[in-house]
C-alpha cells in the first residue's frame, strides 16, 4: 500500500512538472484560457448552452440591417459546415466512390433516394444511410448516421478533396477491426454530439440539451455574436419610436475583446492553446489549430491586436489563399527599412522584400491524416529541412 501512494505522489510531481514547463515555455499561457473554462465565465462564448432556442432570430432577421455582411457570410465554408446528406453536392457529384483495406471493402452510393453507406467484410454486409454531412469539402467531408436505437454513429471513411474518393476519417483508421460493424462505424457519446454540433451548426444546445429538430444548419451570424432576440428588439423599437437607441449590451461583437480572448474565442471552435494541450495534440496535426499554433509565434508575446485572427480573416468572407492577401498585415507590424517607426514596435522587413510574407513565414505543412497541407499559423523565420517545431 506504500508503495502505491509514493507512485501516486511521484506521478503528481512529474505531472504537476510537466505543467510548469508548459507554462514556462509559453509565458503567455497564464493569461489564456481553455474554452471549457470561458463557458464557465459569464456572457457569451461560443458553443455555448442557451436557455431557449427563441433568443435566436436566424440570419434573415440580421440582413435586414446588415445586408451585404449577411449575403457574403452565406457564401463561406463555415456558413456550410454541416448539411444534410442529402443536399451534399459532394455526394451528387461523386455518386459512386469507395475505398479498400484488407478483406474490408467500403462503398458509398448516392442517388435521388439518398446516399447509402455499405461496408462489406468477408460475407457480413452492413449498410446505413447517411443523414448528416460535415465540411463543405474544401479539404473534406465527414458523415454520421443513426441507427434504429436512435443514436448517432460516425461513418468510417471521410471524402478527401485532395483524393476525389474515400478513405479513413482522421484518427479513426482501424488496422485489424473485429468485425464489420467496427470496421463501419464509431458510436458517438452524447457529449461528443454536443461539441460536434455545436461548432458544425447554430442554436444546437438548448436547456443543456443537443436539440436536433429546430437546430440552424451551418456557422451562421448567431454563432458568433449570440442569440439575436434582445438586439432585433431593441433596434426595431428605436425605430419605431424615431429615437437613437443604445444597443452596446445587447449583441456581441468579437472584434472588442481584447487580443488574447479575441483569438481564444475563435479557438472555441478552432483549437485555443490550453485546448490543444489538453488533448494530447502533437505533431503535424496541430497545424489545423490555427490559433493554438498563432500564440506558440515568438512575436505573439502577451497578445497583440495585430496579430488576431481578425486581422487577418474577414469571418464574413471566405478564407483567402493567395499568399498576397496577407501582406497588408504582414506591413502593419513589419515596415519598410528605414521608416520612422521604431523598430520595438515596428520591426524592419526582410531585405528581400515586402511580398507574399506568408509564403516563407507561415508554410504549408502536409498533414496525411487530411492529405492537405495546411498553412502553419506559427510565425517564424523557416530553414530549410528543419523538423516541424514544437
Amino acid at each position: 500500500m506504500r508503495t502505491n501512494l509514493f507512485r501516486v505522489i511521484a506521478a503528481a510531481v512529474v505531472g504537476t512538472l510537466v505543467l510548469i514547463r508548459g507554462l514556462l515555455a509559453c509565458p503567455s499561457a497564464l493569461a489564456q484560457l481553455s474554452t471549457a473554462d470561458h463557458l464557465e465565465e459569464p456572457g457569451f462564448w461560443p458553443t455555448q448552452n442557451v436557455a431557449s432556442r427563441d433568443q435566436f432570430v436566424g440570419a434573415a432577421a440580421c440582413a435586414n440591417c446588415h445586408a451585404a455582411k449577411a449575403a457574403s457570410q452565406k457564401l463561406t465554408s463555415m456558413a456550410g459546415a454541416s448539411l444534410y446528406a442529402d443536399n451534399s453536392t459532394i455526394l451528387h457529384a461523386h455518386p459512386k466512390m469507395n475505398f479498400a483495406v484488407g478483406s474490408y471493402h467500403y462503398d458509398l452510393d448516392t442517388s435521388a433516394k439518398g446516399s447509402s453507406y455499405t461496408v462489406t467484410g468477408g460475407s457480413n454486409t452492413i449498410s446505413a444511410t447517411l443523414l448528416w454531412a460535415f465540411g463543405i469539402g474544401r479539404v473534406a467531408q465527414s458523415y454520421l448516421f443513426k441507427k434504429d436505437d436512435g443514436n448517432f454513429y460516425e461513418a468510417r471513411v471521410t471524402y478527401f478533396k485532395n483524393l476525389q474518393d474515400l478513405n479513413f476519417t482522421p484518427a479513426r483508421a482501424l488496422a485489424s477491426p473485429k468485425d464489420v460493424a467496427e470496421a463501419m462505424y464509431r458510436p458517438v457519446p452524447s457529449a461528443e454530439v454536443v461539441r460536434c454540433f455545436a461548432c458544425h451548426t447554430t442554436a444546437s444546445t438548448i436547456g443543456g440539451q443537443f436539440v436536433e429538430k429546430n437546430l440552424i444548419l451551418g456557422v451562421s451570424c448567431e454563432a458568433c455574436h449570440g442569440p439575436g432576440s434582445t438586439h432585433v428588439a431593441t433596434m426595431q423599437a428605436a425605430v419605431m419610436s424615431g429615437t437613437t437607441e443604445n444597443s452596446a449590451g445587447t449583441i456581441v461583437n468579437p472584434a472588442r475583446l481584447n487580443p488574447v480572448d479575441m483569438v481564444d474565442f475563435c479557438g472555441a471552435c478552432h483549437g485555443t492553446w490550453w485546448d490543444v494541450k489538453f488533448s494530447g495534440g502533437k505533431g503535424v496535426t496541430t497545424a489545423r489549430s490555427a490559433p493554438f499554433r498563432l500564440e506558440e509565434s515568438k512575436c505573439w508575446g502577451k497578445g497583440d491586436a495585430r496579430l488576431t485572427c481578425i486581422a487577418c480573416h474577414d469571418p464574413h468572407e471566405e478564407v483567402r489563399t493567395e499568399p498576397s492577401s496577407y501582406d497588408r498585415a504582414c506591413l502593419s507590424c513589419h515596415t519598410p527599412s528605414g521608416t520612422a517607426k521604431t523598430a520595438a514596435t515596428h520591426p524592419s522587413t526582410h531585405p528581400a522584400g515586402t511580398k507574399d510574407c506568408v509564403a516563407c513565414h507561415m508554410p504549408k505543412v502536409y498533414d496525411p491524416e487530411m492529405h492537405y497541407k495546411f498553412t502553419d499559423h506559427r510565425i517564424r523565420i523557416t530553414r530549410e529541412g528543419e523538423a516541424y517545431p514544437e
